[in-house]
């Protein structure tokens, strides 16, 4: 198993930058950790909003964090079709021209002109991690993930190296259920 990467699905979420989060909870408001993530530093929240799209809503969606410099809304491709938005595949942070959305907290709400993406799947990795896999920042690779009934193989899939990271793939609600992962997956890199 040492040569596999653990893959995780990542569920719709939203990033929040200082400046809205004190539009949506209210001035001076800091987040609560629910429980830490994968990723050194990040967590998921207790704080929860709604994302609201022209055609329908979520009335409950996850905030990790930290703070981000601008806010961010991840969704996957069935759940931009189910509130009505066409937004992009993108890697997080790329937002220039993606769609845009009605977030709304307890103490306010905001418009978001863009900012709303379908995460590129990627993977998350330490330069030793890289020097091991053969691979470098921003590489493009598929990785085969075997399932007891759907086996498949991802495409399109970037790779990310940091210090700052751990090793994991990350693939959306719908591509999970693509390949009925219920269970504890793990990826081959296939160059």
């Amino acid at each position: 198993m040492s040569d596999k990467i653990l893959v995780e699905t990542s569920a719709r979420h939203v990033h929040v930058s200082p400046e809205d989060l004190a539009i949506l909870f209210g001035e001076g408001y800091q987040l609560t950790k629910k429980k830490d993530l994968s990723q050194p530093g990040q967590f998921a929240c207790e704080e929860r909003v709604a994302v609201i799209g022209p055609k329908n809503s979520f009335p409950a969606v996850s905030i990790l964090g930290p703070e981000r410099k601008q806010t961010q809304v991840e969704i996957s491709a069935s759940d931009a079709r189910a509130i009505g938005v066409s937004c992009p595949v993108r890697e997080s942070g790329d937002l220039a021209g993606s769609a845009g959305c009605k977030i709304v907290g307890p103490k306010g709400e905001i418009e978001i002109k863009e900012g709303v993406i379908i995460a590129k799947r990627h993977i998350h990795m330490t330069p030793a991690d890289a020097e091991k896999y053969g691979v470098e920042d921003k590489q493009v690779v598929s990785v085969k993930i075997d399932s007891p009934d759907r086996s498949l193989i991802f495409g399109d899939t970037v790779v990310r190296v940091s210090n700052s990271y751990s090793l994991a793939m990350h693939i959306d609600t719908d591509e999970a259920n693509a390949v009925l992962a219920g269970f504890t997956a793990y990826g081959e890199i296939i160059k």
